[in-house]
């Protein structure tokens, strides 16, 4: 399926005392890979909400294998895993400079009605932009 990469670099603040990337920061770097592959694919995330889309984590699954630390630069690989109906379900890798597999991660996110709150099918343009 369909993947994109992008690189980020530890910033200080996102360690703990040992110069260790704190366990939460990677939900982040997650979300940093999800939206850019969606822009990659020709999808904004602010017009998709504009658009009365809205597009919540349900589930977050997070496998460390080895800690990233301060200065490292990371690649995030964002991989679709399967096509999207009601919800979107994303595989990551997230290597260091040295490519060192450091974490392994899955989320699934929904496609919400941003009126209702219900869920709804993936939107035509998202799925027309996973197959070109």
């Amino acid at each position: 399926m369909k993947f994109d990469e992008i690189q980020i670099r530890v910033r200080y603040g996102e360690t703990d005392q040992m110069g260790v990337v704190y366990h939460g920061n990677y939900a982040l770097y997650l979300e940093m890979g999800r939206i850019e592959w969606l822009r990659n694919m020709g999808i904004s995330y602010k017009s998709m909400e504009e658009n009365g889309v809205m597009l919540p984590v349900v589930s977050l699954s997070i496998n460390y294998k080895k800690s990233a630390v301060y200065d490292d630069l990371i690649n995030v690989k964002t991989q679709l895993k399967k096509m999207p109906s009601v919800k979107i379900e994303f595989e990551y890798e997230i290597t260091n400079q040295h490519g060192e597999l450091l974490t392994t991660a899955e989320t699934t996110l929904v496609f919400l009605d941003k009126n209702t709150l219900k869920p709804i099918k993936a939107p035509q343009y998202i799925l027309d932009a996973i197959n070109n």
